[in-house]
């Protein structure tokens, strides 16, 4: 078949007034957006044929000092992209990218990456979203484990004072035993290794991705038909509804997010009957 004869086929499917061929021509151009966004999305992050993006469920990485709709932050109801982690040097650290003053690396609101992660690396477990603070060093001999960690001049002790991270010459209980990243939520005391969230650092094979840009309060709907699903809903709850942890501005901005996207096709409907109508 030549080209001029596909061609002239295209162009007939294409220019078709024929109910089951205008249903068809729509479906295969809603086919081909969607993969032209995740082909774009997958290149990006790195994470082909995986899941470019999650959606936010706790509130642990909230600003409260943020406007309202909270953009630019992290929080519960928003979705983010995940971009892959192939080794350390993707990540920049809190510690790491304060010191570089304004050159550092600034995400959602502070200093240094955040990155995304499984807890002990169990993929049945949900994921954590916290901020990288530092790198750990660990090692072992013998019953005698030691930390270095550079960014704050500890080097090859027993016990670990860093007060803004809630270590307090404290020996971590249980041991580290290996290195990784300490990782701690903009919103809470103190790191996530020192609390029930991760008892351990973060390896690098734990972490599904780094997390950039955000597409606010669009994850509500997600954790909401989770919720659903989950059986989420209800005094009967064994867990209570993720989509419970969304701040009420975020959902007063979905809901108008929503509004104005409905009523742009149902404008242009109006739009074209009073045209209609006037011309006859």
């Amino acid at each position: 078949m030549d080209l001029k004869r596909i061609k002239d086929l295209f162009l007939r499917f294409w220019r078709s007034d024929n109910g089951k061929i205008s249903l068809l021509r729509d479906i295969l151009v809603a086919l081909l957006a969607v993969l032209i966004i995740l082909t774009a999305l997958w290149a990006y992050t790195g994470q082909w044929f995986g899941t470019p993006m999650v959606a936010i469920e706790s509130g642990s990485m909230m600003h409260d000092d943020e406007p309202y709709g909270r953009l630019g932050t992290i929080d519960a109801g928003d979705m983010v992209l995940l971009v892959k982690v192939n080794n350390r040097n993707d990540v920049v650290p809190y510690c790491e990218a304060i010191e570089q003053g304004d050159d550092g690396v600034h995400t959602y609101g502070m200093y240094g990456d955040v990155i995304v992660y499984r807890r002990l690396g169990d993929t049945d477990d949900d994921q954590i979203i916290h901020r990288s603070m530092c790198w750990v060093d660990v090692t072992t001999e013998g019953n005698t484990t030691k930390y270095t960690i550079e960014e704050y001049d500890i080097y090859d002790e027993e016990t670990i004072n860093i007060p803004e991270l809630g270590l307090h010459n404290k020996k971590p209980n249980p041991a580290w035993t290996h290195s990784g990243y300490i990782t701690k939520g903009d919103n809470n005391d103190v790191i996530d290794q020192i609390s029930d969230i991760c008892p351990q650092p973060i390896k690098l094979e734990w972490i599904s991705g780094k997390a950039r840009s955000e597409l606010p309060w669009i994850g509500t709907i997600n954790l909401f038909f989770n919720d659903l699903t989950n059986g989420r809903f209800g005094e009967g709850s064994a867990e209570p509804a993720t989509v419970n942890n969304v701040p009420g501005d975020s959902l007063v901005c979905l809901f108008i997010l929503i509004a104005i996207l409905i009523s742009i096709p149902i404008g242009l409907d109006f739009y074209d009957y009073y045209r209609e109508k006037n011309r006859n």
